[in-house]
């Protein structure tokens, strides 16, 4: 099943410009190694050392922010879904 996921401005130069990139996966995990095994350079800014997502990136699957869905990462993908990768932004006054 392809499920389209929705790259970031920041993250596009990884994915050659593709604002949305379809990929294959019966789980948000799969989709998001499927995402990284055809973009390889875009691991290292989703994932840890570990293989873990990276703390500071979000991943909605619909309006859902995966760490709290039940399953998790291992949530199963429907026909129509989506994913969203968001990064978070820190800021403030210096």
């Amino acid at each position: 099943m392809s499920t389209p996921i929705t790259i970031p401005t920041a993250l596009r130069a990884y994915t050659g410009g593709e604002a949305t990139v379809h990929v294959d996966g019966d789980t948000v995990t799969d989709a998001l190694d499927s995402l990284t095994t055809r973009y390889d350079g875009l691991a290292r800014h989703l994932r840890d050392d570990a293989g873990r997502l990276r703390s500071f990136v979000n991943v909605y699957l619909g309006d859902e922010d995966i760490r709290f869905l039940s399953d998790g990462a291992q949530t199963r993908l429907k026909p129509g879904d989506a994913l969203v990768i968001v990064p978070s932004i820190a800021g403030g006054v210096a």
